[in-house]
């Protein structure tokens, strides 16, 4: 039981990371799904708008519950925002432009093309807020 707990301590950042990630996963494909076969809206509208709807739950959710965010002060919170934005801004534009070039040129559903961009960039995305965005204060021992 005690291996478990260590396993469970020492790679816990990545578990809270593929559960929250799920979630937004399931916001992200989810909103597409709906847009794009529900009500028809054109993909890449579509698109745009459920990539900033995860956004904003990922950030919600990674800042405190995955990386526990140390940002002190009003400076140090915006900068770690727009740290956060901007790593976003970069995947988004990943998922974008994969997803333009896959509905028009790769000869499969828009839905698997939206998945496979989507898991590329949940591995983008991981690295980005754990080394840059919510990037932990060093400990001092």
């Amino acid at each position: 039981m005690e291996n478990l707990k260590e396993i469970f301590d020492k790679y816990k950042d990545i578990i809270f990371y593929i559960i929250f990630g799920i979630l937004t996963t399931i916001i992200n494909i989810g909103s597409f799904y709906i847009m794009n076969s529900i009500f028809h809206w054109e993909e890449n509208i579509a698109n745009i708008i459920a990539i900033s709807l995860a956004v904003l739950v990922a950030y919600i959710t990674n800042k405190d519950l995955v990386f526990h965010s140390q940002a002190n002060g009003m400076q140090e919170k915006i900068i770690e925002f727009l740290k956060f934005i901007l790593g976003r801004i970069f995947t988004m534009l990943v998922e974008y432009f994969g997803c333009l070039f896959l509905f028009k040129y790769a000869p499969i559903p828009a839905i698997i093309s939206k998945c496979g961009m989507t898991i590329i960039v949940i591995i983008l995305n991981f690295f980005i807020s754990k080394f840059f965005a919510f990037k932990k204060k060093d400990k001092v021992e």
